[in-house]
């Protein structure tokens, strides 16, 4: 299994640095956006670091595309492997998520902790004590 974790990982890094290029960013510029260090994106990049899934969430905003842009091109198989190992990778290819997402961090921090706040009570009494 492991070799396969390490082929997404490095796929996901290509996407990366594909998209980036692309869009004629700097690894500096792009991790600016996303608030690491420029070190963080190389590393994504080569695949020597996984990639969370909070972090494709920030990387696909500051690329402008869905989340599943990076998993194109994966195999079925690795396509299993990888949504088994990230719960909730459909939710983040939802334009609707996306959209909230990026709603959300463009608050200030004091608002999203109100914001969420409100969502977890809307949920119901099941974080209730």
């Amino acid at each position: 299994m492991e070799p396969i974790g390490n082929d997404i990982d490095v796929h996901l890094g290509k996407r990366l640095r594909r998209r980036r290029r692309l869009l004629g960013l700097t690894q500096q510029q792009l991790a600016g956006a996303c608030g690491v260090r420029f070190q963080q994106i190389q590393k994504y990049e080569c695949g020597a670091n996984r990639i969370s899934a909070a972090r494709l969430w920030q990387l696909s905003a500051a690329l402008e595309v869905p989340v599943g842009y990076f998993y194109d091109g994966l195999s079925d198989e690795e396509r299993a492997q990888a949504n088994d190992a990230e719960p909730g990778g459909e939710m983040f290819a939802r334009k609707e998520t996306l959209d909230l997402i990026r709603a959300y961090y463009q608050l200030g921090e004091r608002p999203r902790r109100r914001l969420l706040d409100l969502a977890k009570s809307l949920n119901g009494d099941n974080d209730a004590a």
